[in-house]
C-alpha cells in the first residue's frame, strides 16, 4: 500500500512536467555542455564531468541521474569535441542516453567568441514489466519481462561567450527530431514520441575586489505542453577556490550549494534542493554531487574561471 501511496505522489508532482524527457540537475552553471552541445571546447582545456543526483529522498522509486561528460579542444582551438553518457532511472523505467558532438568556435572579436554545435547519438529506453503490479495479473498490455527499444536522436546549439567567460549566453535545441518510441510491433500510437526541448542559459561575472566574484546565472527550459521553467541561480567565489550559491526553480525547488577548486583542477560540488511542491511532505529533499577534473590546457586562448 505504501508504494502505491508513493506512486500516486510522484505522478501528482510531476504533473505540471510531464513532457520534461531529459536529466533535470541543479549544477547547470558549472556544467552547461550536457544542455548545450556548442559549449564543448570553449574552454582551453578537456573537462571530464560527473554529475549525481538522488531526488525527492524518502519516497519509494524516486528519480536517480548518473551523468559523465567530456569536452574540450582540438590543437587549432576552433573546433571543440565532446561525449556524453546517462542514466536517468525512475522506478521501473530506466532511460539511457550515449552522445558525440561537434562544435565550430567563430572569433568575432578579440575577446568575443560564437560558437555553433552539432550533437548525434542513441537513447535507449527500458521498462522492466517485472516490477510492475497490474489490477488484473492476466492483462497482456505490458510484458512481465524487461522491453527496451533504440531511438537515434540529434541537438543542436549555438554559445557566444567571452574567451575569459566573464559572461556567456547560449541557446539549445535537443531532441530535434521528435522520433517515435515503439515498444511493442503491433502497437501503432503516435503519442510516444521523444518531445523536442528549448533551452537558453546565461551567466554574468562580477569582479569584488581581488579576491571575491559574484556570478548570477539562469536557466530557461521549455517543452510542450509543460509551462516554462526558469532557474535562477547567483554564487559567491572566493579566490577562485571556495564558493557558496542559491538557486530558485519555478514550479519546483529551491537549492543551496557549496563547491571547492583543488590544486586548480579537481572541482567538488554539493547541492540540496529544497522541494516546494506538494511532494514536500512525504520526501526530505534532494542531493546531487558533482565532480570535474581539468585536463592538460592550452594557453593560446586565455584561462577561464567557470569551473570555479
Amino acid at each position: 500500500m505504501k508504494k502505491i501511496i508513493a506512486i500516486l505522489l510522484f505522478i501528482a508532482a510531476v504533473a505540471d512536467l510531464r513532457a520534461q524527457q531529459l536529466p533535470l540537475y541543479s549544477n547547470y552553471m558549472l556544467n552547461d555542455y550536457p544542455m548545450n552541445p556548442a559549449i564543448g571546447g570553449s574552454h582551453p582545456y578537456f573537462e571530464a564531468m560527473s554529475n549525481n543526483r538522488y531526488q525527492w529522498i524518502g519516497i519509494t522509486d524516486a528519480p536517480r541521474t548518473y551523468m559523465l561528460s567530456v569536452n574540450g579542444p582540438t590543437k587549432n582551438q576552433n573546433v571543440g569535441l565532446g561525449g556524453l553518457l546517462f542514466t536517468d532511472i525512475v522506478g521501473p523505467t530506466r532511460r539511457t542516453g550515449l552522445y558525440l558532438s561537434y562544435a565550430y568556435h567563430l572569433k568575432l572579436s578579440q575577446k568575443v567568441r560564437l560558437s555553433l554545435g552539432l550533437s548525434g547519438g542513441i537513447l535507449q529506453f527500458m521498462v522492466d514489466g517485472s516490477k510492475i503490479t497490474l489490477h488484473d495479473p492476466h492483462d497482456n498490455v505490458i510484458s512481465s519481462g524487461v522491453e527496451s527499444v533504440l531511438i537515434p536522436d540529434f541537438g543542436a546549439g549555438v554559445y557566444a561567450y567571452s574567451t575569459d567567460h566573464k559572461w556567456y549566453i547560449g541557446a539549445s535545441v535537443p531532441q530535434v527530431t521528435q522520433n517515435r518510441i515503439k515498444f511493442y510491433d503491433y502497437t501503432n500510437t503516435g503519442l510516444s514520441r521523444l518531445a523536442t526541448h528549448y533551452y537558453v542559459t546565461a551567466g554574468y561575472q562580477f569582479y569584488l575586489g581581488n579576491d571575491f566574484k559574484v556570478e548570477p546565472s539562469t536557466c530557461v527550459k521549455f517543452v510542450s505542453p509543460a509551462p516554462v521553467q526558469f532557474d535562477i541561480g547567483l554564487r559567491a567565489i572566493y579566490k577562485d577556490k571556495l564558493w557558496l550559491g542559491g538557486a530558485f526553480r519555478y514550479l519546483d525547488a529551491m537549492s543551496a550549494m557549496i563547491g571547492y577548486t583543488l590544486q586548480e583542477n579537481i572541482t567538488f560540488a554539493y547541492s540540496y534542493d529544497f522541494t516546494t511542491t506538494a511532494i514536500k511532505k512525504y520526501s526530505t529533499g534532494t542531493h546531487e554531487i558533482m565532480i570535474g577534473i581539468k585536463f592538460h590546457k592550452t594557453p593560446e586562448r586565455g584561462s577561464s574561471a567557470k569551473m570555479q
